[in-house]
Parts: structure tokens; C-alpha cells; sequence
């Protein structure tokens, strides 16, 4: 049998895989990268698009940590936005639609470039490990120190890959299962296998698993859509990008179109309701209540006689299209026929049709905030597995458990099954949408794919997307994973800003200096002299107008040239925004007094009778590690958190 030797394994080679390998072996562990198929590295499996509302945070912060997916897409975008402008810049969310195969082959390059970092094609069919599995019951393993210990993989073929952590990123290829219409074939992917073992191999430690669905839209070729009937919508070509080192838009940019759905179209889709794998009964998973399939659609809102649609390419040297907003596993016939009755598509050619699929994936209440499992030492999981959907989510997902298994790894002083003492990298809520993501991951659990909204965020106006660097950067080069250039291009960005922002809280105006400007821009003129800063603060008035006036500021503004635009927009939105800002802060820090409050192992939370039934149900189940990850778990309330208090007191 062919042994090979490694620090850290991570199995399966998507968006959580890539940046889950490409983290650790940065950091220094000896990587191997398990993946179905190396041609297919990063595949954007429906949308091949990045970030959104809140995801195109996640993909900042990613990036800021040292990541790849926010280098990857700039290199790779064929059309950027910026959505959410009308909304104060807590709302404002990059968004790009990618080349799809472009987009593979530039992580594929990013991984093959990494030192310390093999790529192993093959199927994992099952975890080796030592020790004996536990029980269900989180708490008491918490205290026990003979935990089973994960000790690496062994493959389809034969081939034993042994290491002390192991990252499981295996997306929705655990006994993946897709459907059209009553037809099901087994798959991860459409035309790729599923994997059928290693969910058995997980669970018989212990880890609870249970199924979801998402499904994908119909791919169209675009010689055969009638553009004439479409609204076109072009991107932007401003300074934004994804990445704060990422080389600029290098592609052609494409627009995209949008046109919606009509009467006939809902009538066809309609009569094939009872051949539905989403309503005849043969899928009983939950699928993603917003991103729902368009026969969802009609029997959510009958009374509506249209949807919109949006169609999206996948390359520059492509003729395949993306269908947004008709996701569907009806039959084949019925798809088709459906879109031929709207007449930007009455002639339609597809080059496959849209299909549901159903996987296997694990309880994530049953991980600690490292993203390791409380049943197994060592063992990590990242994205989909975990009960999320969505690139960037998984992508969030897997460089904190690369860079928790690179830690955990390296603490590992003997071969024993003992939890050895180690400080794992996490991030709090204030601090990062990752952080947000992790908690209410491991916190709350799922009953549906989980999706980032910014409405998830109690602290979205620290949590921007402009400021992710301000936030990780340094926090990512202390341990190791943030290159010395990016911390250095960091450190200079931030002088800029406070230079610039120093300037504003100490400079005077008067009003003959910057009143024809005011004027100009249809506001109030100033009666009087001011600071600086209290002129940006007002609605509507930009920092770099009213440079037009201030030769000093101008020049601020305009250093480096490189990215002056990039440090003009942070300066001024700490500028405008302070007093939210701050106050955000002061509540970030009332909520940070509770998480300094650490309760697990201090408390039989079934013995204690001030509690009500369900709390104790709920703190038993998950074990929370804090006061206030307690006070987050759904089903304790503020006078459960209350009693938690007093006995602590005592």
C-alpha cells in the first residue's frame, strides 16, 4: 500500500478546498490537496459569479486574510458592480460576473505556485483514526481528553494519506443525488460521480449528518436568444476590485440582459408540477428559501404574472449563458417548452437543462469556532459539508480551517489522542461577516442552506467592504499567512488615511473658500467657519470636490497614485461616518465584556433548575464556550443568560 506523509489534508478541491490548502501550506504545513478531478479546481458549479450582497464582503475579508478567491476573480471578471449605491457604504457590496474557465485555470495556476503544497487526484472513501468514538453528548466530551484523533485518509485506490489534521471540504458530492424531473442519476455535479463512503466513515464518529437540495438553471446558447427583446445591463469600470493587491480588470468586459418570464411561460411550468421532484414527493430535503426555483415561484406568489430574468455569460470565447432566476428540476420538455414562450427565447438552444441535487452534510453546532469537530480531534470541515451554500461563504469557511489545522497541526507534539493545547484563530462578530458567518454556524445550527445577508451583521457599519484590511490584515501576518507585501502596502494605505483624516478634524473652513463648490453641488453654503470634517459629514458632499478648493487636501488625496482613489473613499467614510462608527464600537465592546465570560466546563446545565427546559436542552447540546455565544443560541433567554450570571458570580 502507497503511504504518504503530510501535515495537513484537505479533501476536495472547491471553493472552501482551494482556500482551505492554498492557507496552509502559505503558513508553512506540508499540504496535500485530495480532489475528484485537478481540471475542474474551483469550479463555479450554477453562477460563475463572486461576491453580492454581504458575499462580496466575505470575499474582501478572504483577501485581506491572505486569501486567493478576491486575486482570482479580479484576474477573472468579466463584468463588475457595485450594488447597493443608493445605501450608506455598510450595504455596499462588490459583485462580479467571472469567465468560468478562466477562473479555474488562475487557481489552478495560484495552487501550483504555492510552496509546501501537493495536489493528489483521487476519491476519499474513508477517514482513518484513533481511539473510539464517543457519544452524542457534546458536553461531556468536552471534558474528555481522549477524544478519537483524526490521522489521515485512505482513497478509492488504495493510497493512505496520513496527517494530523484533515479538512473536510467535500461540497455536495456525499452521496450527491440530482434530479429532472422523476429521472435521478447519482452525482456531485452534473456528469461527475458521487461520493458514496466517507459520509459513513464520518458519522460512525459520532457527527450527525442529514440532507439538503439546491439546484441550478439551464445553460442557453447565446446565438439562439433575440437580444432585441432584452434590456441590456452594463458594469462598472470604476477603481473598485475585489482584491486590495489584485491586479486591475484584464478581461474584455461583457454586459449582461434581463427580461422576465410572462403568463404562457407560468402556464407550462404549471402543467408539470406533478412531474416535480420538488412537489411530487421524491425530494424531501430542504433546498434555499431565497434563491428558490422559478416552479417555487409560481406556487409562492400565484397572483404574479412575471419574474425577472437575468442572463449572464461565462466567458469571453464562450457561447454558454447563465439563466439567472430560472432554476429548475422539472423535466426536460417541460423547461424548454416553458422558455420558448418568452419571446426573447422563442428560439432557444440549451446546452443542458437545469437540475436540483440533493447531498449529505453535518451538523456544524457540533464544530467549535476553529471549525473542528468536538467528537474528533483534528478533524475540520469547511463549506457546503457544513450547511451553507454559496461560494464565497465556503470560501470564508475554508482559509479559517486551513489556518486552524496548520495551527493544530503544528501543536501536535506526540501521536497520542489527547486535545492537545492550542490557540486556534477565530474571528468575533465584530470583527468580520466570517465571524458572523462561523458563529451562527456553530452557534445556532441550520434547518436550510445557509446565505450571508448583511442583515446577519449586528456591527455592519465596522464590517465594510472597503475597510477588511484595516480589520485582518495584521491579525493574518502574525500568523504567518498575509505576505510582509501586503502588510506593508497595508501599513502605508493606513498612513495615508489618518493623514487625511487628521487633516479634516483639524482644519478650519471659511466660507468663501468652499462656498462656490457648495453651491454648485446644490447645497446649503456654509454662514460661517467650520471644521473640515464637519463639512464632509453633511449628505452629499464629497471629499474629493471639495478638495477642488483645498490645494493641501488635494494633495493628500492624490498619494499614492496607484490606489489614491481607493484611500480617498475609506478616509472619507471614517470622516462622514465617525459618530455611527463609534457608537457602533461602544456597543461592539459591551457585547465583548460577555464573551470574556467563559462558562464551558464550568456547568451541568441539566442540573440547574432556574433554567428553563429548553435552555438546558439547547447549552447541553451545544456547549457554548462563552457567555455570549449563549445569549445567542435560539431558545435561551436574557433571564436564562441572567442565572448563568449569578452562578458565576458565586
Amino acid at each position: 500500500m502507497t503511504t504518504l506523509y503530510y501535515d495537513v489534508i484537505v479533501v476536495g478541491g472547491g471553493h472552501a478546498g482551494c482556500e482551505a490548502a492554498h492557507a496552509a501550506a502559505r503558513m508553512g504545513a506540508k499540504t496535500c490537496l485530495v480532489t475528484m478531478d485537478m481540471n475542474k479546481i474551483a469550479q463555479m458549479s450554477c453562477n460563475p459569479a463572486v461576491g453580492g450582497i454581504a458575499k462580496g464582503q466575505i470575499v474582501r475579508e478572504v483577501d485581506a486574510l491572505g486569501g486567493g478567491m478576491g486575486i482570482v476573480t479580479d484576474a477573472t471578471a468579466i463584468q463588475f458592480r457595485m450594488l447597493n449605491r443608493s445605501k450608506g457604504p455598510a450595504m455596499w457590496s462588490p459583485r462580479a460576473q467571472c469567465d468560468r474557465g478562466k477562473f479555474i485555470w488562475e487557481w489552478r495556476t495560484l495552487l501550483d505556485h504555492t510552496d509546501n503544497l501537493d495536489i493528489w487526484q483521487d476519491q476519499v472513501e474513508t477517514l482513518l483514526f484513533a481511539g473510539s468514538p464517543c457519544n452524542n453528548d457534546t458536553e461531556s466530551n468536552a471534558d474528555d481528553a481522549k477524544l478519537p484523533h483524526v490521522t489521515g485518509v485512505r482513497t478509492i485506490w488504495g493510497v493512505e494519506i496520513l496527517a494530523p489534521a484533515v479538512v473536510i471540504t467535500a461540497g455536495t458530492f456525499l452521496n450527491g443525488l440530482m434530479h429532472v424531473g422523476r429521472k435521478m442519476v447519482p452525482g456531485g455535479r452534473c456528469a461527475e460521480p458521487a461520493v458514496p463512503h466517507l459520509t459513513d466513515s464520518i458519522t460512525a464518529l459520532g457527527i450527525r449528518s442529514a440532507r439538503m437540495k439546491t439546484g441550478t438553471p439551464v445553460r442557453i446558447d447565446k446565438r439562439s436568444v433575440h437580444f432585441e427583446d432584452t434590456e441590456i445591463q452594463p458594469g462598472e469600470n470604476d477603481y473598485h476590485q475585489f482584491s486590495f493587491l489584485g491586479r486591475h480588470r484584464q478581461l474584455e468586459q461583457l454586459p449582461c440582459w434581463t427580461f422576465n418570464t410572462n403568463k404562457e411561460a407560468h402556464e407550462t411550468l404549471l402543467k408539470g408540477l406533478p412531474d416535480s421532484p420538488l412537489y411530487n414527493g421524491q425530494i424531501q430535503s430542504t433546498g434555499p428559501r431565497y434563491c428558490p426555483s422559478v416552479e417555487t415561484k409560481l406556487v409562492t406568489f400565484p397572483d404574479r404574472d412575471h419574474h425577472p430574468l437575468f442572463l449572464e455569460p461565462e466567458g469571453t470565447d464562450t457561447n454558454e449563458m447563465y439563466l439567472n432566476g430560472f432554476s429548475s428540476s422539472m423535466p426536460i420538455e417541460i423547461q424548454l417548452e416553458a422558455l420558448r414562450k418568452i419571446p426573447a427565447l422563442r428560439d432557444v438552444k440549451v446546452y443542458r437543462p437545469g437540475y436540483a441535487i440533493e447531498y449529505d452534510y453535518f451538523d456544524p453546532t457540533q464544530l467549535d469556532h476553529s471549525l473542528m469537530s468536538k467528537l474528533c480531534n483534528g478533524l475540520f470541515f469547511a463549506g457546503q459539508v457544513n450547511g451553507t451554500t454559496g461560494y464565497e461563504e465556503a470560501a470564508g469557511q475554508g482559509i479559517i480551517a486551513g489556518i486552524n489545522a496548520t495551527l493544530y497541526a503544528g501543536s501536535r507534539a506526540s501521536d497520542d489522542t489527547t486535545r492537545a493545547e492550542w490557540q486556534p484563530f477565530t474571528l468575533a462578530r465584530d470583527e468580520a461577516y466570517i465571524g458572523v458567518l462561523i458563529d451562527d454556524l456553530v452557534t445556532k445550527g441550520v434547518d436550510e442552506p445557509y446565505r450571508m445577508f448583511t442583515s446577519r451583521a449586528e456591527y455592519r457599519i465596522l464590517l465594510r467592504q472597503d475597510d477588511a484590511d484595516a480589520r485582518l490584515t495584521e491579525r493574518s501576518h502574525t500568523i504567518g499567512l498575509a505576505s510582509t507585501e501586503r502588510y506593508n502596502w497595508w501599513m502605508e494605505k493606513k498612513r495615508h488615511i489618518e493623514e487625511i483624516v487628521k487633516y479634516c478634524e483639524s482644519t478650519n473652513i471659511k466660507p468663501k473658500e468652499v462656498n462656490a463648490i457648495l453651491e454648485s453641488i446644490g447645497t446649503t453654503p456654509l454662514q460661517c467657519g467650520c471644521k473640515l470634517r464637519e463639512l464632509i459629514a453633511r449628505p452629499g458632499v464629497e471629499i474629493e470636490k471639495i478638495a477642488e478648493a483645498l490645494p493641501q487636501l488635494q494633495l493628500l488625496l492624490s498619494s499614492p497614485a496607484n490606489r489614491h482613489k481607493e484611500i480617498a473613499e475609506t478616509a472619507e467614510i471614517q470622516v462622514k461616518y465617525q459618530g455611527y462608527i463609534d457608537r457602533e464600537k461602544q456597543a461592539a465592546e459591551k457585547m465583548h465584556r460577555l464573551e470574556n465570560i467563559r462558562i464551558q466546563g464550568h456547568f451541568s446545565y441539566n442540573n440547574i433548575q432556574g433554567l428553563s427546559t429548553e435552555a438546558r436542552q439547547k447549552l447541553t447540546a451545544i456547549n457554548p464556550t462563552t457567555l455570549a455565544q449563549a445569549s445567542r443560541i435560539p431558545g435561551v433567554s436574557p433571564s436564562d443568560i441572567n442565572v448563568l450570571l449569578v452562578l458565576m458570580k458565586r
